[in-house]
């Protein structure tokens, strides 16, 4: 067995309580020579899409290594517990959609399997902590180069469980596209990809405001709007000083319309 010197650890968990160090002394029990990456434990309480967002546009910057993440509402119901074997990693947590962006910016899925295998699990599997009980022991054990095969039966990838899809309308005149995510500095990440920004001309309008369509945030005054591709090459909403998930008032889901001015 070849051991993974890696995990990246992703959930939902916050800083407030226990749960991210529990998770992080069950990898070190069992696998000590494993070093975890915390990515983020500030994912809005079960937002799986925002997860999924956060984790698919930071594995390609991570070392080859397994990856955690537990974004889990439905916790201790009938939902799978997965891993996965993409081509430039491996990923542990939920069946709800969390994992497959992720996936796919690894590779794509090249199998899948179940976390059945008692004998890969904690000593007592709580019905409400599976970060602990569950997807924590099985990322150490393939930290530790155990094989994928013995965590469970597998599963067919196309039974695997998606998000569904973003909205992304070109239109004559621009486009419209899901909020994707909204970052700490109130930037707004839409849904849409950067080939959608090219052919509109240096005055856009975000819905009945004003913009510009430039590259980085100085491109605009202090409190300017600015249309941008930003560093996961999705377009993006940000006001140079300011907030432009405030401005806009917008959040995840909502739609905004691009248009030249």
């Amino acid at each position: 067995m070849t051991p993974i010197p890696w995990i990246s650890f992703t959930t939902d968990y916050g800083l407030d309580d226990g749960f991210v160090a529990a998770c992080h002394g069950v990898l070190a029990r069992l696998a000590p020579a494993a070093r975890v990456i915390d990515v983020t434990h500030l994912v809005p309480p079960g937002d799986v899409r925002r997860g999924a967002a956060v984790l698919a546009q930071t594995v390609p910057s991570l070392p080859v290594g397994i990856h955690l993440a537990v974004v889990d509402p439905g916790v201790g119901t009938a939902r799978r517990g997965i891993a996965l074997a993409a081509g430039n990693g491996m990923l542990v947590g939920p069946d709800n959609g969390l994992l497959l962006d992720a996936a796919a910016a690894l590779g794509g899925v090249r199998a899948a399997v179940r976390l059945t295998n008692p004998d890969w699990l904690g000593p007592r599997v709580s019905a409400t902590f599976h970060g602990r009980d569950v997807f924590a022991p099985v990322a150490a054990r393939l930290a530790l180069g155990a094989p994928l095969a013995d965590a469970g039966p597998a599963v067919e990838p196309d039974t695997l469980v998606r998000l569904p899809a973003p909205l992304v309308r070109p239109e004559a005149d621009g486009f419209t596209a899901e909020v994707l995510t909204v970052d700490q500095f109130g930037n707004v990440q839409l849904a849409a990809p950067a080939a959608l920004l090219r052919p509109l001309p240096a005055a856009v309008r975000v819905g009945d405001r004003a913009a510009v369509r430039g590259r980085t945030f100085g491109d605009v005054p202090p409190g300017g709007l600015v249309v941008h591709v930003d560093s996961a090459g999705l377009i993006a909403i940000a006001v140079n000083g300011g907030r432009a998930a405030d401005l806009l008032a917008v959040r995840p889901g909502d739609r905004l319309r691009v248009t030249a001015a």
